[in-house]
């Protein structure tokens, strides 16, 4: 087994990788062209990135399709464009070894051969359970269709991400690890509890045991995790992030114990797997108050009220840096200097619940055109990520305004995917706002600046299952339309474009689905403006035009 240190640079890569709220299982397409697949033509004769997918069967991921059978080539979907070989196989390597894999960054996908189809099937299973991001990205991990993976054409960066993965689970099955790691946390800038680390790790199975305490002036935790499976996947992942911005980093390796011994259930030990009754909440000890504070967004599930919440471990600053940080909420805490941290600071209870470091439901829009814009403006933007309740442009500073979401989980959605985005010639600048609810002002007192949206029939996530939750994107020059009559043309739709002073580069119909199409812009400021402009359009007597971006490419 390795020691600290001796994996080599295979795994520095913080932040690429890290459990995630789950994403629809759905069965989507599976064609990644170029690519010989047991013994069939179709080498590569051309660079990976250029592997081509059927458009046709992109519509499949709005339906229901027969699940493949168990095969040992794993269909990874959903992967950043800046996702690296590394990435993909070390999704792997808690499962054994890999013969194979083929990586298509500008089709979101990759094909990883496992050894053999039981292990690809845990690899599936596991995943299925415990849903993963890469590079904050959620993937969507299942069967191929393709029983082999064969490529034709050598590539330097896979085999060598395939040796070097595959060394480790070497090294892992010679000497299979314990299911209990042992966590230092350095850099201790606020405060790390049982009910913190139970939120972390549980993301990578059953966490059974944790024992936290302090040896030579260094914090130190024991986590029994349900098997060494779970255990590898949270070391892989989570050694060298850190727990909030800038601090608190989490040096993990595997304890030479092979169990716990908890003897009591208080704030240095917990047993989560006694005296729970099945369904019980394994965060009963968690206090509530701080869960807007501890990244309760980054895990939903566990913290009533925030089921939707979909928030990637590289969450973005307020000024739109990448934040390293494991919980999103982080990002909102004040800058630290090199001098703050080298010497005292204040309490941290007082620093993280002060009110600029509040993570809340309503966002501070600033840097807007006072003379374009409107509540039902903002209202249809920011309505893309999250239910907006309600909407108030500043009376005596109209290049400003507050957005109140039904949860803050939609805010931090708003708040990663648009700011910094151009509207009306104008980079956008959101923070959170120090309000708890916008206020409504007296009856014809603003000129119509504030707007209730609250029962809204516009409101696309209202239904708690609604195919919307896996649809959400960064604005593009992309926009994806739906609910367009049968009858209705595509002269048409780029007639209606053109009527609003747009020009579109490209529209394109979805060959089964004559009811959805997508239409380029020639920039992105030019799409995040069609789709205010454009989303609700009535195209007839019954049918609505539906306008939101998407990630493909015509």
């Amino acid at each position: 087994m390795f020691a600290a240190g001796e994996q080599g640079d295979f795994y520095r890569q913080p932040g690429s990788i890290v459990a995630h709220p789950p994403a629809s299982l759905q069965r989507g397409p599976d064609e990644m062209h170029g690519v010989a697949l047991n013994g069939h033509p179709g080498g590569l004769g051309s660079p990976m990135e250029h592997l081509e997918i059927n458009d046709a069967k992109k519509v499949r991921l709005e339906n229901h399709v027969p699940e493949p059978e168990p095969s040992k080539v794993v269909h990874i979907r959903n992967v950043p464009q800046d996702a690296i070989e590394n990435d993909i196989v070390q999704l792997g390597v808690p499962f054994g070894q890999m013969t194979n894999m083929v990586l298509a960054k500008k089709k979101n996908q990759a094909l990883l051969e496992m050894k053999t189809q039981e292990t690809a099937t845990k690899m599936v299973d596991y995943y299925a359970q415990h849903p993963v991001t890469i590079r904050g990205r959620t993937v969507i991990i299942q069967y191929s269709n393709h029983a082999e993976l064969k490529t034709e054409q050598p590539n330097a960066a896979a085999d060598n991400a395939l040796s070097s993965a595959n060394g480790l689970v070497s090294t892992y099955q010679q000497d299979e690890p314990p299911s209990v790691l042992r966590v230092i946390v350095e850099n201790l800038m606020a405060p790390v509890t049982i009910e913190v680390l139970h939120k972390i790790f549980s993301r990578f199975g059953m966490v059974q045991k944790i024992v936290i305490f302090s040896k030579n002036n260094t914090f130190q935790a024991l986590i029994q995790m349900g098997s060494s499976t779970e255990a590898l996947a949270a070391k892989l992942v989570l050694n060298d992030q850190n727990i909030y911005n800038g601090c608190c980093t989490l040096r993990i390796d595997f304890s030479k114990l092979n169990t716990l011994n908890v003897k009591f259930n208080n704030e240095k030990s917990r047993d989560f797997t006694v005296n729970r009754a099945p369904g019980d909440n394994p965060l009963a000890y968690f206090d509530p108050n701080l869960a807007p504070h501890l990244g309760a967004t980054l895990f939903p599930a566990m913290i009533p009220g925030l089921e939707f919440a979909q928030a990637p471990i590289l969450a973005q600053t307020l000024d739109g840096q990448p934040n390293l940080g494991i919980f999103p909420a982080a990002a909102q805490l004040p800058a630290m200097s090199m001098h703050s941290l080298t010497s005292p600071v204040a309490p941290f209870g007082q620093a993280i619940m002060a009110p600029q470091a509040s993570v809340n439901s309503i966002l501070l829009v600033s840097n807007l055109d006072d003379e374009k814009i409107t509540p039902d403006a903002l209202f249809t933007l920011f309505g893309v990520y999250g239910d907006v309740q309600r909407v108030k442009i500043m009376y005596n500073k109209k290049d400003n305004a507050l957005i109140q979401f039904t949860d803050a989980s939609q805010a931090q959605q708003a708040l990663q995917n648009l700011n910094g985005v151009r509207l009306f010639g104008r980079p956008l600048k959101i923070a959170f706002s120090r309000h708890a609810q916008v206020a409504l002002p007296k009856e014809g007192a603003d000129a119509g600046l504030t707007k209730i949206f609250t029962n809204s029939p516009l409101h696309r996530f209202k239904k708690p299952h609604s195919k919307n939750f896996q649809n959400i994107f960064p604005p593009s020059q992309i926009l994806h339309l739906s609910n367009i009559p049968l009858e209705v043309p595509e002269e048409k739709i780029k007639a209606i474009f053109e009527d609003f002073g747009f020009n579109v580069v490209a529209i394109k119909f979805f060959q089964k689905e004559k009811k959805m199409a997508l239409v380029q812009m020639p920039t992105v400021e030019d799409s995040v403006i069609a789709l205010i402009k454009l989303h609700n359009y009535q195209l007839s007597a019954n049918y609505h035009l539906r306008v939101s971006f998407s990630k493909s490419v015509i």
